[in-house]
This record gives C-alpha cells, sequence and structure tokens, in this order.
C-alpha cells in the first residue's frame, strides 16, 4: 500500500518514516513538511494510506482533507487529543497521538489494510450489483441494499438498520460504506447517518422520516439531499 507522511517537524517526519519501512505491506510514496507540496503530489499520484499532522503553518491538515478523494484512507498524527472530534467528523480511519509506539503505528497500519482488502472485494462504483458482504464475527454475511434502511457509524463500526432481521454491526467506517454503495439508491445526510432513499417517508425541518425511523438531517447535507430526491423549495 502506498502511502504518504505530512508533517511540519523534521523528527516525526523521520519516526513515521522508520515505523513504515518496519511494516512489510506498507511503501513511502513521498514524505513532505510542506502541506501545499503534500497537496499537489496526492492530486496527481495514487495514493492509499496519508498519514498527517493537524496542526502545520499555513493550512492544517482538517484544511488540506477537505479538497483529497474520500477514498484516501486517513491517519491523523498529533499531540493535540482535541482533535480527534475533527478527525471522527472527517471519517479518518484513526487517530495516533504523538508520541506514537510502534505497536499503536502497526495497529492504525493493520485497520488500514483491513479496508482496502475490503474495499477491493466490494462491488466496483457504478455497477449495478445489488448486494454487498461485511465482515460479521470471522464471516462474510451478505446484505441485499434494498433491505437496508439506514447505516449509522459508530466510531470504528456501522450499524446497519434491516428492514426484516435484526440490524448488522461490522468494523468498517462510513466512507468505506459509501464505496460499498455506490450506484445504489443511498444517500448520506449526516455525517454519521447514511439512508436508503426508497425508505424515506418524508422530510420535516432538520429530520428525515424512514420506514418508523427519525434521523438527523445535517445542515450540511440538506442542499444534496433535496437535490437528490427532486424536491422543490
Amino acid at each position: 500500500m502506498k502511502c504518504v507522511i505530512v508533517d511540519d517537524e523534521k523528527p516525526a517526519l523521520d519516526l513515521l518514516e522508520s515505523n513504515i519501512a518496519r511494516v512489510p505491506f506498507l511503501q513511502l510514496a513521498g514524505k513532505f513538511t510542506n502541506p501545499y507540496e503534500a497537496l499537489s503530489f496526492l492530486q496527481s499520484h495514487p495514493t492509499d494510506i496519508l498519514f498527517i499532522d493537524v496542526q502545520m503553518p499555513g493550512l492544517t491538515g482538517t484544511q488540506m482533507l477537505s479538497g483529497l478523494k474520500s477514498t484516501l484512507q486517513v491517519v491523523m498524527v498529533t499531540a493535540y487529543e482535541q482533535y480527534a472530534v475533527a478527525g471522527f467528523n472527517l471519517d479518518v480511519t484513526d487517530y495516533l497521538l504523538k508520541p506514537v509506539s510502534f505497536e499503536r503505528f502497526l495497529k492504525a497500519c493493520l485497520k488500514c489494510q483491513q479496508q482496502h482488502i475490503a474495499r477491493a472485494g466490494s462491488a466496483t462504483p457504478g455497477t449495478d450489483r445489488n448486494y454487498f458482504f461485511v465482515n460479521v464475527e470471522y464471516a462474510q454475511v451478505k446484505v441485499n441494499c434494498n433491505d437496508v434502511i439506514y447505516i449509522e457509524a459508530m466510531r470504528d463500526y456501522v450499524r446497519i438498520v434491516l428492514r426484516r432481521d435484526k440490524p448488522i454491526v461490522t468494523r468498517l467506517s462510513l466512507k468505506m460504506m459509501e464505496t460499498r454503495l455506490d450506484g445504489n439508491n443511498f444517500l448520506r445526510i449526516h455525517k454519521s447517518y447514511i439512508v436508503n432513499t426508497s425508505t424515506i417517508i418524508s422530510i420535516r425541518n432538520g429530520t428525515v422520516f424512514a420506514e418508523g425511523y427519525e434521523l438527523p438531517l445535517s445542515e450540511n447535507y440538506r442542499e444534496a439531499v433535496i437535490r437528490k430526491l427532486g424536491i422543490s423549495q
């Protein structure tokens, strides 16, 4: 897996480079102290994982992430614990606090690898495949898209609420779920929720009503939801 490091502190950059060299499935594609140079590189070079500091002069890590592809797996590396909330809102794969031990670093890398493998085995975006598989208790469980009402993020896991069966909980990010559902009738309505548009009964103020469930509609997604559903304003 090709990875890039962005950190304005050279000691932190060197430590991450050393740790990457110890992980067999990682390949360092670039390292940068300047976030603008890193952004330019990432926009033109295929990359699987981005290890990025949050506090950098000129352009913060969170600002930089807003301009990157959603398929890129991001591991935030920072000395400030309060940025964990920002990381969660941006659907980062993991969040590491400096100083980072190799054991903790490896755990983050394995998590990235697991999601990379899951993505490779999922439906190709834009296809008509109406199902996907998720890992549940060491088994690959098939989920029919038409059976899904909504999907909720639960930190490192997602909960898939179904029409007829009990909910399924699996270790995936909501970003990964979006990749699997691409081309199907699903819509992101909140940082923590994706809904099957065929289950939507009504929308009132900041709430989406979907087959007996009341789900929050974020202002950040409201315009896209209204446009997708063809609602006149």
